[in-house]
């Protein structure tokens, strides 16, 4: 295990110390792109981390909160978004023994990265949209529903009611053609 790096920090001072607790607040590059769907948190964004390190018993619980933002395009229209993500986090580092934990404090040191790393991915939206009611693209055009030209677009009609739309055509026609006789 590596003893150094931005997300590895030391617990000498409260391993094996039950009750004892520190807290730490970090700002750190992403090492690299967390996320493979539209959206993720690209490299080098700033990654703000408050951490509480707590000496248990077993090990060392790790508690902490992440903010930093998402980037990608809106899964229904495709225009580029960012948005703020929050992720809240916590994990047990065991102390080594006889069974292998998914995470243990070696060597006095506690690495977070794939902690955090999954947390993060964890929390990014799986259909992220630009708005909560974007309407999309347009399924003829694949213009941008929400950029309409202002031009009301009929819909196309079916070519098998097309004799009946014929019918009300017409009759929308006449009745506009014959003059009002009514009295008020």
């Amino acid at each position: 295990m590596r003893h150094s790096g931005p997300f590895v920090l030391p617990v000498r001072d409260i391993v094996r110390k039950a009750g004892e607790m520190r807290e730490h607040t970090l700002t750190i590059p992403a090492p690299e792109q967390w996320g493979e769907g539209i959206v993720s948190v690209p490299k080098g964004k700033e990654l703000d981390l408050d951490v509480r390190l707590e000496s248990v018993h077993e090990g060392i619980l790790v508690s902490g909160e992440l903010d930093t933002v998402f980037e990608g395009v809106c899964g229904r229209c495709l225009r580029d978004i960012a948005e703020p993500l929050e992720v809240e986090f916590q994990e047990l580092f065991e102390y080594p023994g006889e069974e292998t934990a998914d995470f243990e404090v070696q060597d006095d040191h506690v690495d977070l990265e794939t902690l955090v790393r999954d947390a993060v991915v964890l929390s990014l939206p799986f259909q992220p949209v630009c708005q909560p009611d974007c309407p999309g693209l347009d399924p003829v055009t694949g213009e941008r529903m929400a950029q309409s030209t202002g031009t009301a677009q009929q819909a196309p009609v079916d070519p098998r009611w097309a004799a009946l739309q014929e019918l009300t055509d017409q009759d929308g026609s006449a009745e506009s053609a014959a003059p009002n006789t009514e009295e008020s």
